[in-house]
This record gives C-alpha cells, sequence and structure tokens, in this order.
C-alpha cells in the first residue's frame, strides 16, 4: 500500500516520548521506542483529578438493550443505531482536540442532545411498526472518563505484569500488554461425554492476500458505508459490504478453496504503530477514525467447525449471522468480550484484556471462538446476539430452547516484531483496547455442503 503521513492531534501531542527495554522471553533485551502518557499512573480507573486529561467517551450501547425490532422498522433503526456511532465518533474527535478537562466535558451536552433526537427517531419507528419500546431517552447522557492505567500483577485476565509503555495517537496503553510468559495456563474445557460430536471441518480461505479490507459492518450496520469506523480484513465471500443483501453474497465470488462456501468472515485488521501510515490514513475507518498504522496481513487463518461435547450437531441455517466479541467492549464492559489473545507455543494461556508480548520466535494469535448454539429459529436478532448463545463452559451443553450448531473456530497468526508495537483497530472512543476485538460471520455454505459439515463432525472424521 502506498504510505502518507497524518497530522497527530493536539491529544497525541501531549503524549512525550518514552524509552523502554522489555524483558522478552530466552532473557533477551529489546529496546523500543514509544510514546507514554506523562500523566499516567498505576492502579485502576478512578475519577480524574483537577487538570488530569480525561481519555474517553462512554455512552449506553442502545443496540445491546433494544427488545426485538419488528422486520417493518429493522432498516430505520439499523440506520439510527449507525448514527448514534457516528455521533460519538464525532464527539470524540472534539473530544480528543479539547486542551483541558472543562473543554473536554463541554462535549457531552450536545451529544445528548443529539442522541435524544435520534433516540426519538428510533422510538417513532417502532412504534408505527407496533412496537413502541419504553425508556430509550434515558439512554441519551452519556460521560467521560479517566484513562485506563498501567495495572500490575493479576489484573484482569492478564494474571501478569503488563510491560513497557503506552504506544501514540489514542491507544493503547502499557497495561494493555503482558508478557505472555508471566500468564499462567488458564484453558479448561468440559470433558466430551459418550455421544458427543468429535470430527472437525475445515475450510481453506486464504490470509485475504487479495488485500480486502472495508469500514463497512453490513451485520450491524447494513447499509451505512463506514458503518464500523474501523477496517476489516474480509476472507471468503469478496461482494461483501455494507450493501450486501443474501443474493450478493449467495452470487459472489470466494476466496475459499471449496467453492461451495461463499460465506463472509471478517475480522478488525492488526497495524503495527510503527510511525507508517497506510494509504487510508485520510480515510473512513483509516485514519479519520483514529486508526492508524502499517496494516499486517495474517502470516495463517485457520477456520474450523467443530462439535459438541455433550451431542451431536444440527447443520446452520443459510445466512445465519453470528457475532462473537463486543467492539465496544472497553465502554460497555467485558459481559459480552470473547475474542482471545495468546501466542504460538502458549495457546494453553489466553488472554481477553491484554495484548501478548511474545518471546523470539514466538507469534501473536487470536481466537475467535463463536457461539455454538443456536434457537431454531431466527437468522439473525434485534442486538444480534440472542438468536445464537454459548454452551455451558463447564458442561459444554446448549441452554434450554437451543440447538447445538457446528462451532467456528477462527485461529488468525500475526508474524510483527515483539514487544508492545501493534494494536487492532476500533471504534476512536475505544481507544484500542485488546478487549474490543471481535470477529463477524455469514454462513453462506450451500445446503448440501453444510450437511457435509454437520455429518463430519457428529461422525468423528477430519474433513477439509
Amino acid at each position: 500500500m502506498g504510505r502518507t503521513s497524518r497530522k497527530r492531534s493536539k491529544l497525541a501531542r501531549r503524549l512525550v516520548a518514552a524509552s523502554a527495554a522489555l524483558v522478552m522471553g530466552g532473557g533477551g533485551l529489546v529496546a523500543v521506542n514509544v510514546y507514554a502518557n506523562a500523566e499516567e499512573g498505576a492502579g485502576q480507573p478512578s475519577a480524574p483529578a483537577a487538570g488530569q486529561q480525561l481519555s474517553t467517551i462512554s455512552c449506553p450501547d442502545v443496540a445491546n438493550q433494544l427488545p426485538e425490532v419488528p422486520p417493518g422498522a429493522r432498516g430505520a433503526v439499523d440506520d439510527r443505531l449507525a448514527e448514534l456511532d457516528s455521533q460519538i465518533t464525532r464527539a470524540y474527535d472534539r473530544f480528543s482536540e479539547a486542551e483541558d478537562t472543562g473543554a473536554q466535558k463541554s462535549v457531552l451536552p450536545p451529544l445528548e442532545e443529539q442522541r435524544r433526537g435520534t433516540l426519538g427517531e428510533i422510538e417513532d419507528a417502532m412504534d408505527r411498526a407496533g412496537a413502541r419500546p419504553e425508556g430509550l431517552g434515558g439512554m441519551a447522557p452519556c460521560t467521560v472518563r479517566a484513562s485506563d492505567t498501567e495495572q500490575g500483577e493479576g489484573a484482569g485476565q492478564g494474571q501478569g505484569r503488563g510491560q513497557g509503555q503506552g504506544q501514540s495517537g489514542n491507544g493503547p496503553v502499557a497495561g494493555d500488554f503482558v508478557d505472555i510468559t508471566s500468564v499462567r495456563p488458564n484453558v479448561r474445557r468440559p470433558p466430551a461425554r459418550r455421544g458427543a460430536s468429535r470430527g472437525t471441518f475445515t475450510t481453506d480461505c486464504g490470509r485475504n492476500e487479495n488485500g480486502k479490507f472495508n469500514p463497512d459492518n453490513v451485520i450491524v450496520a447494513p447499509g451505512v458505508s463506514n458503518g464500523a469506523h474501523h477496517m476489516h480484513d474480509y476472507v471468503g465471500n469478496q461482494a461483501t459490504d455494507a450493501f450486501s443483501g443474501d443474493d450478493d453474497l449467495a452470487n459472489g465470488r470466494t476466496s475459499c478453496r471449496n467453492q461451495g462456501d461463499r460465506s463472509t468472515y471478517y475480522w478488525p485488521v492488526l497495524r503495527l504503530q510503527n510511525g507508517t501510515a497506510e494509504d487510508d490514513a485520510q480515510a473512513d475507518g483509516g485514519g479519520k477514525d483514529q486508526n492508524v498504522g502499517e496494516i499486517q496481513t495474517p502470516s495463517s487463518v485457520t477456520l474450523k467447525f467443530t462439535g459438541s461435547p455433550v451431542g451431536k450437531v444440527v447443520a446452520m441455517p443459510r445466512f445465519l449471522r453470528v457475532i462473537t466479541g463486543d467492539a465496544k467492549a472497553f465502554t460497555n464492559g467485558d459481559a459480552n468480550a470473547n475474542a482471545s489473545w495468546s501466542c504460538t507455543g502458549f495457546e494453553n494461556r489466553q488472554l481477553k484484556d491484554k495484548y501478548p508480548i511474545c518471546p523470539e520466535g514466538s507469534d501473536v494469535v487470536r481466537t475467535f471462538n463463536f457461539q455454538s448454539c443456536w434457537d431454531g429459529r431466527n437468522t439473525d436478532s434485534a442486538n444480534h446476539r440472542t438468536h445464537v448463545a454459548f454452551a455451558d463452559p463447564r458442561t459444554g451443553a446448549c441452554p434450554r430452547g437451543f440447538r447445538a450448531i457446528p462451532q467456528l473456530v477462527q485461529r488468525v497468526v500475526y508474524d510483527v516484531p515483539p514487544g508492545p508495537g501493534f494494536a487492532v483497530d476500533s471504534f476512536p472512543e475505544q481507544l484500542h483496547k485488546p478487549v474490543t476485538d471481535h470477529g463477524d460471520f455469514i454462513n453462506v455454505f450451500d445446503e448440501r455442503l453444510m450437511r457435509r459439515v454437520a455429518s463430519c463432525v457428529n461422525s468423528g472424521q477430519r474433513c477439509t
């Protein structure tokens, strides 16, 4: 890609250059030049002291709270939900240019007014469809918050001590990284019972060698350009953008070796924050949304469908849409956070709220374990979550009323320099936190091939 430069915001210019010697696996020392927030300290987030610079804007996530949206209102509601995201992005731009906490807080009243109007439009659209929601107006106010600061040993799921200093721009910070060798093994799987479906089906769809990127999200914001406000890698269906309907996907080309798999697989790109800007530095989803740095093509991508430890699976319905993880988990909380980070050779140690610092010779791994239970009726839901569910982590059983389906497990590997020099793209106010990582999937297997997937899984075969 071509390279261009991007002027830093005032918030970024307030950061000071620092050097950190990072103790890496194998005893080596690597010195790196990074950026650290001069006002960072140790401990958990707290109310800002007088004059302390605030970190971001936090708004209630309306989409997660909506009841079922009638089909007649779905398009209007999706459009308005996307507008709420755009309002936060624009407000964050003003927030990041502010000189002090007073100026930062001044973005809140106009943002609340905008949100109140848009929430009213959502209520009206649903009212016309006969299902007016209650209480949306109470979700209009937003708050500002201080930065999460570097956390010590045992913080979150890191179970180790973060290494090094913070990165440039609007994140991440030092406490977002942890030496993987300091993390205890933490992977637990429910035991397989008699009659478990032990097979697998692996589909090879490449590593996005085609360079298919866009900042759309056809699941969450259909029909809205730049609905994600961050760039996605795509493998599989090459017709995927914000405007792709089921027919477009069914007729689209695919990067998958098996042409019966025209499914869409996508996730936020990972960038090196090395001062090199991509040619999207002035574009939506890139620099305009504070996603900067050199996009990395994965060294490998594995897409595997696995079974249930308690019984057989049923075939997925065509055009089933599934999201795992939460792109807004930094401000929403981690209830829906699910993507995991690790390093090759250490994958019995998985992190949700930390980026790993891998030893020399070990690569960064992102793992997305998708929901493996389906309600048996719907291919999507208003919040894009309630039509699917996770199996019980202790027993592997689906919730009552749900059926086990083949579980998609995505494993994405990157050969990046050791140390805290990378981050995933995110909504700008999410500050590139690792907990915001997420994956999206639309099943466009032809029905015959999907039946084969289920048969392979149920019979214990290893199929490709």
